[in-house]
């Protein structure tokens, strides 16, 4: 798709060109025939809004050169149905994140390099309306009163803003835009794992294993949980929870929830963990958590723990082991005193495999460890057996460089992947290098000790 231009003059918005655009906006709400809007479509709507903003911009200016009478027309239409300047930044399918931190000061991220645009808003306060359109379409406020908020668009895009008194200089305005391909082949395709990577995963969700994704900011969480989300039966009954609605799955059985803030008196409230605990009684077959930040990870414990095998959840970390001590932290903070020994079981008792995700050098997001989570071994320490990684060994041109491999550990969700008709070759984990155009050998593993039920037998404490 086509997008058109944005650029203003060098140094910052022309005055003059920004004073006949508010003019032009304010003639075309107050001559614009309001009482049709019901009665018209969107797209309707628009056209007739453009041909009527093109006809009134010569009374307003005649000195403005046609290129910027016609640019003025577009951003008013956008201004009246859309989000303003972010409109033209919004219809490019090169930016995954937008980043406001002034009226005149708007970034964005192309192929994990941000770069400043010349896109501005009119001032603070321009801004602020554009953040509160944004908020009051997903049924929540932001105000000086509640200056935090996070919100949504209707594409799925991620969408966190701040106000004054909480920022100084100005409201500031971040949005995270997520890909349409949320697709297993989108993924091999970026380099962002192998094939033999990606199969493994899939044998894994199908198979009922609880999975742990893992990462840091912006490192593709959420995405990887919309690809191994394909990986689910389409019979299967699925419950989604999330601050902000994010996830994007594509079975017919999906029930999907979002928490809720406080209303102006302070009520309403309703939590993540309310709504996993709702969720217990709505009969699901798998418990999808968007993002475990806090208490709600005791609830999803003990619902993995309890027959929803399978479910999925994302937490902040480091990598696979850092993962499993924030779980630790949050269920502390949830108010639950255990015993370390005890914790630790209970939660290596309920996931099986990690997952972590990394943003490198140059932007590029990959797969950079699956690990499987064998329960405890002497010391109640875990015990993580890391299957695949990726090695970085440098960095070229600024973007990273590196290699994945099998560390030679053949996990022990073989056993239950075979149980399961989905067996996988013992010989697809020997430690070699991997690569792109990898190709899998899947034939039946016959190996008696490879299918010993490994949640049920084993005392090895390697």
């Amino acid at each position: 798709m086509a997008v058109r231009a944005t650029a203003v003059p060098k140094g910052g918005p022309d005055p003059k060109y920004l004073q006949f655009k508010d003019e032009l906006h304010r003639i075309v709400v107050d001559v614009a025939d309001l009482s049709r809007i019901d009665r018209w479509s969107r797209d309707r709507l628009r056209t007739e809004v453009l041909e009527l903003g093109r006809k009134l911009a010569p009374q307003v200016d005649r000195r403005l050169p046609p290129a910027q009478v016609e640019r003025a027309v577009e951003e008013v239409v956008d201004e009246v149905f859309g989000l303003g300047p972010l409109e033209p930044l919004l219809a490019d399918s090169t930016v995954t994140e937008i980043l406001v931190n002034a009226p005149d000061q708007v970034y964005v991220e192309r192929g994990g390099r941000l770069i400043l645009t010349q896109t501005a808003f009119t001032d603070k306060a321009h801004l602020t309306r554009v953040i509160q359109r944004i908020a009051s379409r997903v049924g929540r406020r932001v105000d000086e009163s509640s200056p935090m908020v996070d919100a949504r668009l209707p594409d799925g895009s991620r969408v966190n803003a701040v106000l004054p008194p909480l920022t100084l200089d100005s409201p500031v305005l971040s949005i995270r835009r997520f890909g349409k391909g949320f697709t297993p082949e989108a993924l091999l395709a970026n380099g962002s794992c192998t094939p033999e990577m990606m199969a493994f995963l899939e044998n894994a969700v199908a198979c009922k294993v609880n999975t742990l994704v893992s990462g840091g900011t912006g490192a593709g969480k959420t995405t990887l949980l919309n690809v191994l989300s394909a990986f689910i039966p389409r019979d299967e009954r699925l419950v989604t929870i999330e601050d902000a609605a994010e996830l994007k799955l594509q079975q017919p059985h999906v029930v999907r929830m979002e928490t809720r803030t406080a209303n102006m008196e302070g009520h309403g409230l309703v939590t993540q963990r309310d709504l996993l605990k709702n969720a217990l009684r709505m009969r699901p077959d798998r418990i999808i958590l968007g993002e475990a930040r806090g208490p709600e990870a005791v609830d999803l414990l003990q619902a993995m723990n309890t027959g929803h095998e399978g479910s999925l959840t994302t937490v902040h970390a480091n990598d696979t082991r850092d993962a499993l001590f924030r779980l630790e932290l949050m269920i502390g903070l949830a108010g639950v005193d255990l015993a370390v020994p005890v914790l630790r079981g209970y939660i290596a008792s309920a996931f099986h495999l990690l997952v972590h995700v990394s943003r490198l050098a140059g932007g590029a997001r990959k797969v950079t460890r699956i690990s499987e989570l064998r329960g405890l071994k002497k010391g109640n320490n875990y015990r993580v057996r890391d299957i695949f990684v990726f090695d970085q060994t440098g960095v070229t041109d600024g973007q990273a460089v590196g290699a994945y491999r099998t560390t030679g550990y053949t996990p022990r969700l073989l056993a239950r992947m075979a149980t399961a008709g989905r067996p996988m070759a013992k010989d697809l984990f020997a430690s070699r290098e991997l690569t792109a155009s990898s190709r899998l050998a899947l034939p039946p593993a016959n190996d008696e000790e490879d299918l010993k039920d490994p949640f049920t037998g084993g005392t090895d404490d390697a």
